[in-house]
């Protein structure tokens, strides 16, 4: 009776559950002599799978560039389950934005800066993130848009 009213929170697996590496302008632009620009977008959704196990995956996108033409272009999504039961409703949604993707995160930035290696580029390292910062942000964006967000 006591173990169904302890939280449990436990990894049960983590995968890359998508990746895809595009060069569309090779092998001209490999070429050129300018600096790329690089964009990086990323994302965190969570889904249940099960009555108490989770996914949550992170996503990101990275797109380099000179001028307006693609150098690559590489789209990461690592997930992971995570078995969570017996928590206040409360905590779920930050045991789920913040600290799952915190242990996903280190995961994507591996196979990231290993898919641009081996597609014969200098790594591109996705910096540290906070995770509870960006939970924050979006749940005040979520609760309405006139509230202003600082950020530093």
């Amino acid at each position: 009776m006591a173990d169904q009213e302890n939280p449990v929170f436990q990894i049960q697996r983590i995968y890359l559950k998508d990746l895809s590496l595009e060069q569309p302008n090779s092998p001209a632009i490999l070429l050129e002599q300018e600096q790329p620009s690089v964009d990086i977008q990323l994302g965190v959704e969570a889904a249940p799978v099960a009555d108490g196990i989770y996914e949550v995956a992170v996503t990101a996108t990275v797109q380099t560039k000179i001028k307006d033409k693609t150098v690559f272009l590489v789209e990461a999504k690592q997930a992971g389950i995570f078995e969570i039961r017996n928590l206040p409703e409360d905590q779920m949604g930050p045991v789920m934005g913040i600290a799952c993707p915190q242990i996903v995160y280190p995961y994507l930035r591996g196979n990231v800066a290993d898919a641009i290696t081996r597609a014969g580029f200098p790594p591109v390292h996705l910096t540290e993130i906070n995770f509870q910062a960006m939970y924050e942000q979006q749940q005040a964006q979520a609760a309405g848009e006139a509230s202003p967000i600082i950020t530093q």
